[in-house]
């Protein structure tokens, strides 16, 4: 796409103004680009070891789980997970992150009684069924921690791959072609006030030539 311009004073003077402010723009787009992939780094970094934890106590609780299962009757294990006392409530909200809007969530467990988190008595069960139990009570935080800055990472990417484009426009295309439109109109000023000077010189030796006759 090519810049169409009249070769005037006045189009030169907006044409400059428009580059100078295409400038501290792309400035700014870069800065916000430098910001912004800085602190998506360092989301993936803390997704990566979210994700990590998260996988490994999960399995760690499904092995508890499985080994449970084979120490006790299936009836008393559906038994004691039947009437769960605890229950969490979510908060889904949104913050701001260089102008791209983020989920947050937070929770509040709702435990009866003492905070127990086991809803069986200990007589008949396993530990390993205690230890399972422990693990995925500890363990949803963790799941909540990953869900966010894994769609944070998401909208991140988005809006990197966004500022990239425009910082690209700007670099390559908009403000080179307004420089070349800078450089053309001021050539063709050039030209104009060379031929008005030429014109003038050829009308002053015109009338001293008349003047001597």
């Amino acid at each position: 796409m090519e810049i169409r311009v009249s070769p005037t004073r006045m189009e030169l003077t907006k044409l400059k103004k428009r580059v100078a402010i295409a400038t501290r723009g792309h400035k700014l787009l870069k800065d916000k680009q430098d910001e912004l992939i800085k602190k998506f780094v360092d989301l993936v970094r803390r997704n990566k070891e979210l994700r990590e934890q998260v996988e490994k106590e999960l399995t760690s609780a499904l092995q508890d789980f499985v080994m449970a299962r084979a120490l006790m009757p299936e009836e008393i294990l559906e038994e004691s997970l039947m009437y769960p006392i605890a229950s969490v409530d979510l908060e889904v909200g949104r913050k701001n992150i260089m102008s791209v809007i983020v989920p947050t969530i937070e929770s509040n467990d709702q435990t009866e009684g003492d905070k127990n988190i086991y809803s069986y008595g200990f007589a008949n069960t396993s530990g390993q069924l205690d230890d399972a139990i422990t693990t995925l009570s500890g363990v949803l935080s963790k799941m909540l921690e990953l869900s966010e800055v894994e769609k944070t990472c998401q909208l991140m990417a988005v809006e990197i791959e966004k500022t990239r484009r425009r910082v690209n426009a700007l670099e390559h295309i908009m403000i080179p072609q307004m420089t070349e439109a800078i450089k053309y109109i001021t050539m063709k000023l050039e030209e104009n006030e060379r031929s008005n000077i030429t014109r003038l010189m050829k009308i002053k030796d015109m009338v001293m030539v008349e003047g001597r006759v």
